[in-house]
């Protein structure tokens, strides 16, 4: 794979790893369409860390409030209810890493779960949430659905703000629970596939930069753009979109 390849496999990264339509899937899907053979978890790591760099700069003061309000109550309920969530997603990485890799090389299974996601993302329409506040029972409960995303075509941003949406979470408050949520692991699977990487030499210094500089700077704008359509009650229409790929994945799969 080349740096043009990795630049334009980024810009997908970046655009989809935020909005509800799954920057796993995507990449098996973009991998499929430019004819790449590459480790796609390595890759997948190596843009993701780009898109963790957006999170933490979109959510910087929230993740400075975390740290300078532990005196509040609703400060370290927010710090449990979001270790509470980081666990499903860890044990699930751990258990199932292996099987997890072997969907990264078939499409048809990238198709059925962008359908799945599609059904999620429209079910979340029904869904008011007034809570202000996650509670750590509905903390983990959110991890079980970002524990489910580990497969490529879930949507991990679909399944835990609709998720939280159905538990009774305000959209707004959803939103940020779901991408701090991200932050360990995202930085977790990094760093336990640095070693691998390096050891193993499979990508350039070029293709690393590319991919991850581009997913970062795409992925500002691209959780603006998610945040402004989930306060306008617009979050569902992902669905369809989901839906099309999905079906269309199938098709010619």
């Amino acid at each position: 794979m080349g740096w043009i390849q990795a630049l334009v496999l980024g810009i997908l990264q970046g655009l989809t790893e935020f909005l509800p339509v799954s920057s796993s899937g995507h990449l098996v899907i973009g991998q499929e369409l430019m004819d790449i053979t590459i480790s796609g978890y390595e890759f997948e790591v190596m843009v993701h860390m780009g898109t963790l760099f957006s999170v933490l700069v979109i959510f910087r003061w929230d993740i400075f409030k975390l740290f300078t309000t532990l005196d509040k109550n609703e400060t370290r309920q927010d710090i449990l209810s979001l270790i509470a969530g980081t666990i499903p997603a860890i044990i699930a990485g751990v258990l199932f890493k292996d099987e997890i890799n072997k969907l990264f090389d078939n499409v048809g299974y990238v198709g059925i779960a962008l359908i799945c996601t599609g059904v999620v993302l429209l079910i979340s329409k029904v869904f008011k949430g007034n809570r202000s506040s996650v509670p750590i029972s509905i903390g983990f409960a959110i991890g079980l659905f970002q524990s489910l995303a580990i497969i490529p075509g879930l949507s991990r941003s679909g399944l835990t703000i609709s998720g939280a949406l159905a538990l009774g979470i305000l959209p707004e408050k959803a939103a940020r629970f779901s991408f701090l949520l991200s932050i360990p692991i995202i930085l977790g699977a990094g760093i336990l596939t640095a070693y691998e990487i390096e050891s193993y030499e499979k990508l350039s210094m070029a293709v690393m930069v590319a991919g991850f500089f581009s997913s970062f700077i795409v992925g500002l704008f691209a959780l603006k753009w998610l945040l402004r359509w989930l306060k306008s009650g617009r979050f569902f229409w992902f669905g369809f979109y989901c839906l099309f790929i999905g079906i269309l994945t199938l098709f010619f799969s």
